[in-house]
């Protein structure tokens, strides 16, 4: 918790003693290193990201969880889809598997395939989690509807998403709680029903829901979605003709990854859109 606050305020300081107070500590030192790396991966430093993923893993492995070495590798998986990685993504989430089948696992295993474009592997998990958690309020109208809307949006179908997503509406500003992979939260399918909005060229109503991931900080903390979503917002008063607003969204995500690495997909097609709004 004091990591996370020390993140929302933008200190820095605050959470490197954070990070320090943990060395050594059987089940907080991997966690703060995951944490870490979501924080990097959050201003576009995805190498950096990457290694420190791998060190929360490997701390894990070593205390033995092997639960939440497969859960920091379900979070990278997600993070390398929505940064453009479908090749990362769909490797990670395959070891993420390989490793567990836990729900957490398994949703953000469905999450990172469905970003990247396999609706058949990530349905299929979709399917194995409503059969496994009947009763599981996150699985039921939150987990599962995100995913098979995206796989309707991969399929050219942005209505079918958006009406498969309206299950999740008085829900999604609830904390998921994950305990471990903290970082694939609740408001992913307000990010989702904005994507199918954009794909249905109603810029107003994705705005909406973009808006609602940025005024939402405390429950989205370091979610990559948290960052892209300055991006789509952009993208979204774009197609609605606010090219002031759009470029002003377009500043804050590039401001925010101003020292990204430069070989990111999302970031060069970012730049690109934006050079067209000048």
């Amino acid at each position: 918790m004091q990591y996370e606050i020390a993140f929302l305020r933008g200190d820095k300081a605050g959470m490197d003693r954070v990070a320090a107070q943990s060395e050594g500590k059987v089940g907080a030192e991997d966690w703060i290193a995951d944490l870490e790396g979501s924080t990097l991966a959050y201003s576009g430093h995805l190498r950096a990201a990457r290694l420190m993923t791998h060190r929360a893993m490997d701390l894990a492995q070593e205390a033995g969880d092997q639960e939440r070495e497969a859960q920091y590798e379900a979070g990278a998986a997600v993070r390398e889809a929505l940064f453009g990685n479908r090749l990362g993504a769909s490797r990670s989430a395959t070891a993420a598997l390989e490793l567990s089948k836990g729900r957490d696992v398994e949703y953000g295993a469905a999450l990172a395939l469905a970003l990247a474009g396999d609706s058949t592997r990530s349905e299929a998990l979709a399917n194995d989690l409503e059969q496994r958690f009947p009763q599981g309020t996150l699985v039921q109208f939150n987990y599962v509807p995100t995913v098979r809307a995206l796989a309707a949006l991969n399929r050219g179908k942005p209505s079918n998403a958006i009406e498969l997503l309206e299950v999740a509406r008085p829900y999604e500003l609830g904390f998921a709680g994950n305990d471990d992979v903290a970082l694939i939260g609740s408001l992913y399918p307000a990010y989702v029903r904005g994507m199918a909005y954009l794909a249905q060229r109603q810029g107003a109503q994705a705005a909406g829901d973009f808006q609602k991931i940025l005024d939402h900080r405390g429950i989205v903390f370091a979610d990559p979605i948290g960052a892209l979503a300055h991006l789509q917002l952009g993208r979204a008063f774009a197609l609605g003709g606010n090219k002031a607003k759009a470029r002003e969204a377009y500043r804050n995500f590039l401001m925010l990854w101003k020292d990204a690495d430069p070989d990111i997909s999302v970031l060069k097609r970012a730049k690109a859109e934006y050079a067209k709004l000048q």
